[in-house]
């Protein structure tokens, strides 16, 4: 098991403080660096789960377009826009990303026009401002059309196994639309599908079906009480998960407008494409989750597991079959992006904190430790077996290499004006 270093334990926010409006949850804006002060303001306001990743993406490819575009260090992720070197690449990245959040939330429209008029009264009156609204409205606009229609919100046609007459849960499931949603950066949502889950009569699963019980029960007397923290810490999903950890690398690096709008578009586009592919296995298969799986113990043909009546995880278990484990291919997937970008799994000291344990914050000096510690939260709650997390985590890094070496390239000399 890893080591873990202990929490930090900060004072409760008031309940009264948090959330108040859209406007009052943004962080304060420091222009320290437009892109993560947009990045925090798409996160604040962006959809649950999978759903808000997707934002994510179409926010970030959209402020990289445009300031690449004044530039032109890196491939366009859709388009060369027209721009010149003297155009502000803080107004074009603030009104590209505002641009697509008003585009994707109508109904915060006038909090957000309200947002990102304040955000450009700091950046000085000019044509350099006004060009750069320009290029941000332009970029923006390519984005919302090129996913427009990518699939993401098909209408759910998921179809239960069943026979005739037979009862079925009817909570609609999450995310059954997305095998078939066009991904960012992969060419099929299938590239990455895993091998079939491990056979049910192997010595493997009964090992993992052993575990899962004993640790990842409601009432477990096996668990830690820093594993219980860890479990619930990882209960938290979407965008405020992840994101925390590339903003705080892009201060720690003191990176360029232009480079941090590469890093974390790439880092945005890995975890959605991510989604896209584990949400294809995971339909594909229709895996069993643990609280099927043990309440059923007796009927899976491997006399080594023991079936429990009654056992429960940690809390209720996601509505989608298990197989892999999705929060595994979303931090294999940031952990390959961060080490591609930065060229090492050692990174400054990152915190994160999480709305499912408050008051409790996570620190992490390298990736693999990261991907370690969240594919154990999800065995620890009752969510995944052991062999799902290595599945997971090995696709999701497969994932963001790919994403790395083959979306928003360096130019080359031919690519340049």
């Amino acid at each position: 098991m890893p080591v873990f270093r202990t929490p930090t334990i900060f004072p409760s926010i008031p309940a009264t403080l948090i959330g108040a409006s859209i406007t009052l949850a943004f962080p304060l804006t420091t222009f320290a660096n437009v892109i993560t002060d947009w990045d925090a303001k798409a996160v604040a306001v962006a959809a649950p789960g999978a759903f808000g990743q997707r934002e994510l993406a179409i926010v970030h490819v959209a402020m990289f377009d445009a300031v690449n575009a004044i530039e032109r260090r890196y491939r366009p992720y859709l388009a060369q826009l027209p721009a010149t070197n003297t155009t502000s690449r803080e107004a074009a990245a603030a009104t590209a990303a505002g641009t697509v959040l008003i585009g994707l939330h109508p109904e915060n429209a006038s909090e957000m026009r309200a947002t990102l008029a304040s955000y450009l009264a700091g950046i000085p009156d000019g044509n350099a401002k006004s060009e750069g609204v320009k290029l941000g409205e332009a970029a923006a606009a390519k984005v919302l059309q090129a996913r427009a229609n990518d699939g993401a919100n098909a209408p759910d046609a998921y179809r239960p196994r069943t026979t005739p007459g037979v009862y079925v849960p009817t909570v609609i499931t999450v995310a059954s639309t997305w095998p078939q949603m066009t991904p960012f950066a992969l060419t099929k949502p299938s590239q990455f599908r895993p091998q079939p889950p491990i056979p049910l009569g192997s010595a493997e699963w009964a090992t993992d079906y052993t575990e899962l019980k004993d640790y990842g029960g409601k009432t477990s007397a096996k668990r830690s009480a820093q594993q219980t923290e860890t479990a619930r810490f990882w209960l938290m999903v979407g965008p405020s998960a992840y994101h925390p950890i590339p903003r705080q690398l892009v201060t720690a690096k003191q990176m360029s407008i232009v480079d941090s709008a590469r890093f974390m578009a790439l880092f945005a586009v890995a975890l959605t494409d991510a989604y896209v592919a584990v949400f294809d296995a995971k339909y594909h298969y229709e895996f069993w989750r643990p609280i099927t799986a043990i309440r059923n113990g007796d009927i899976d043909n491997n006399p080594t597991t023991e079936r429990e009546a009654t056992w429960q995880p940690i809390d209720n278990t996601p509505l989608h079959p298990e197989y892999p484990c999705a929060h595994c291919i979303g931090s294999g997937a940031a952990a390959a992006v961060i080490e591609s970008v930065l060229g090492s799994a050692d990174i400054p000291e990152v915190a994160v904190t999480s709305s499912t344990a408050p008051g409790v914050t996570h620190r992490w000096t390298n990736l693999g430790v990261l991907t370690e510690e969240v594919a154990n939260a999800r065995i620890w709650a009752g969510f995944h077996y052991r062999f799902s997390t290595r599945v997971g985590t090995d696709m999701g890094r497969r994932i963001g290499g790919y994403v790395v070496k083959n979306v928003m390239q360096p130019t080359t000399t031919a690519d340049a004006r």
